[in-house]
């Protein structure tokens, strides 16, 4: 029996749970870093018989699925991932375990604070600074947030710590999505903009928490970053497909917002990507939902699963 453990970027699936129990009945192999494409995924995982997928990190097309015949369970870490076919799973008999994910959501409001603060006050700039050798010599000034306004799109989980901790800072909060109503809003201690123009018009913070699907994708286009104010700060610790990337590079050229991004298109981001160099920009490599805590419950519980799943009784199976 063979289990491969994907994606483990930052190399914490050892330390995160205890792997003993499964290595007595299971040769586990974790795999450090991402597939070069869907021929190379297939080529080496061809003989495993479960997989633990972080995510959607993956891509697990039926395409994919159907090229790796020996498969027999999933190890899902997190409730769902948009990019695994579950359809194709089920057709194979696949059986999908998935994982709580208590506090990931938690992890991803206090980066999107970080990356907030860190944008506003340039940290960022100011520690290349001092790395290379200056001190404030070359570092804009920045503006505090007490009083300014917090435009959050998107009033779930993520967006309502969001809203309390722009409290706890003292701004302005105003909430939008197409969904969002007065009560809801008032109750997360938001003022609901009338319409997202709106919002983007009168914030000077905008931040996106809102699932990527056919009717969101694009949400933040050249026409919507045109109707924010100039200098406003745009961060994105969603989904990458929720900003046009070509809009918003040619506005961070221009000076006319400055961005702060912990989401790509593709992940890991390439080498010659263009947001690498673009100016106006703080960025992290999608940290968002990545703690301590939120990886020893994803491979704790994923472990559990798969023990359960060889002993014959699989548990938090994943509805068909």
């Amino acid at each position: 029996m063979r289990v491969g453990v994907l994606d483990d970027w930052q190399g914490v699936a050892r330390s995160s749970a205890d792997w003993s129990g499964l290595e007595a009945k299971a040769e586990v192999v974790v795999f450090p870093g991402a597939f070069a494409d869907e021929d190379d995924a297939a080529r080496q995982l061809a003989d495993f018989d479960i997989l633990l997928l972080m995510r959607e990190r993956t891509p697990f097309p039926a395409s994919l699925i159907g090229r790796l015949p020996k498969l027999r369970m999933i190890a899902l870490t997190g409730a769902r991932s948009p990019s695994l076919d579950t359809a194709a799973c089920a057709k194979a008999g696949i059986v999908i375990s998935t994982t709580g994910g208590t506090v990931s959501s938690v992890g991803t409001a206090e980066l999107t604070l970080g990356l907030m603060i860190a944008a506003s006050r340039r940290i960022v700039t100011g520690d290349a600074a001092i790395r290379a050798g200056r001190f404030q010599d070359g570092v804009e000034v920045g503006p505090v947030l007490v009083g300014k306004t917090l435009g959050i799109i998107g009033l779930g989980k993520i967006g309502g710590r969001m809203a309390r901790y722009a409290a706890a800072l003292e701004m302005k909060v105003i909430a939008w999505s197409r969904s969002l109503d007065e009560a809801t809003a008032t109750a997360a201690g938001a003022r609901l903009a009338p319409s997202k123009g709106a919002l983007l018009a009168e914030a000077d913070v905008v931040t996106l928490h809102v699932p990527l699907s056919a009717g969101s994708r694009g949400l933040i286009g050249a026409a919507e970053i045109g109707q924010m104010k100039p200098g406003a700060l745009l961060v994105n610790t969603s989904r990458a497909g929720l900003i046009d990337g070509a809009a918003l590079l040619e506005a961070l050229h221009a000076g006319r917002i400055t961005a702060a991004l912990d989401v790509y298109e593709q992940e890991p981001l390439p080498a010659n990507d263009p947001i690498r160099t673009a100016p106006n920009t703080v960025l992290s490599p999608h940290l968002g939902y990545g703690t301590t805590d939120t990886f020893r419950q994803f491979y704790g519980e994923s472990i559990e699963n798969i023990l359960a799943f060889l002993a014959g009784s699989p548990i938090r199976v994943m509805a068909a």
